[in-house]
């Protein structure tokens, strides 16, 4: 297994949840980033999109158009991993934990 990934997320400027979340203040809805991550991990891991289970998730600072963000991934328990995403400043804005496959095998 892998040990350690770092990846790159750039989130377009043009994404369309930015209208509504926020007109003024555009910021990019955990959800979109969530799936930007997991996007990105099932790439570099080569897995088949399915089952995912979201172990934890923490949302620190908003995510504005045209960001650039790193993710660093490393593997947790049961399979999973853990997730840090930093923007360019490398201030983290968010911390997750996933689970890719069968949610019920991996309890």
């Amino acid at each position: 297994m892998t040990e350690h990934l770092s990846l790159t997320l750039t989130v377009p400027a043009d994404h369309p949840a930015f209208p509504g979340h926020f007109p003024a203040q555009p910021i990019l809805p955990g959800a979109a980033l969530l799936d930007y991550a997991v996007l990105a991990l099932e790439g570099a891991l080569a897995l088949t999109p399915g089952a995912l289970n979201l172990v934890s998730a923490k949302f620190l600072a908003p995510v504005g158009p045209g960001s650039v963000l790193a993710l660093d991934a490393a593997p947790a328990r049961a399979g999973g991993w853990r997730c840090t995403i930093r923007d360019a400043a490398g201030s983290t804005v968010a911390q997750c934990e996933l689970r890719f496959g069968d949610p019920e095998g991996a309890r």
